[in-house]
């Protein structure tokens, strides 16, 4: 049996670091879908703050910002593209790729309205817990074009569509 260097035992927890960062985008991106409030400021430290441009403020002032712009929309997706972590101690920096729709009514006509960029992130690990501490959120494009979803919500057979909060079936895959 080998035992582990002090170098293969750093790299180690250096991978356990950035995959606890990474895990904390996707579940503020599953947060933001699911309309989550509960489970998107879990994600940040109390004292965090955010900058999306046309808002800055607490994580506390984001939920109340954001919650109302989520809801005006019948859905959104957030894909979380390349995640770049490095860490140094209990801190650690991040930029992540995505790629956001939104399906939204515009001037009484359905639209898609796309915003694409990078999440700009501060981690931070307080008490052993990694969480964000800072967010900016940079913008490269957008698009907005007609809405083409052709599928029935109203008579979905066997389909199973996403949904807000946690009558999505994502809940139940992960217990709750």
């Amino acid at each position: 049996m080998s035992t582990l260097n002090v170098e293969t035992m750093t790299s180690l927890a250096t991978l356990a670091d950035k995959q606890a960062c990474m895990e904390l985008v996707a579940r503020t991106a599953r947060a933001i879908d699911r309309c989550d409030e509960k489970l998107l400021k879990e994600q940040f430290h109390a004292d965090a703050h955010d900058d999306h441009g046309s808002f800055r403020g607490s994580i506390d002032e984001f939920v109340t910002w954001v919650m109302p712009v989520l809801h005006s929309m019948e859905r959104t997706q957030h894909f979380i593209g390349q995640i770049l972590i490095e860490v140094d101690g209990d801190s650690a920096s991040g930029e992540s790729y995505f790629i956001a729709s939104h399906a939204l009514t515009h001037n009484g006509e359905q639209q898609q309205m796309i915003a694409a960029g990078r999440y700009l992130d501060k981690f931070e690990r307080r008490d052993c817990v990694w969480k964000i501490s800072s967010r900016h959120a940079v913008y490269d494009w957008n698009s907005n074009v007609p809405c083409t979803d052709a599928w029935d919500r109203a008579s979905p057979g066997d389909m199973v569509f996403g949904k807000r909060g946690d009558a999505d079936a994502s809940y139940d895959h992960f217990g709750g």
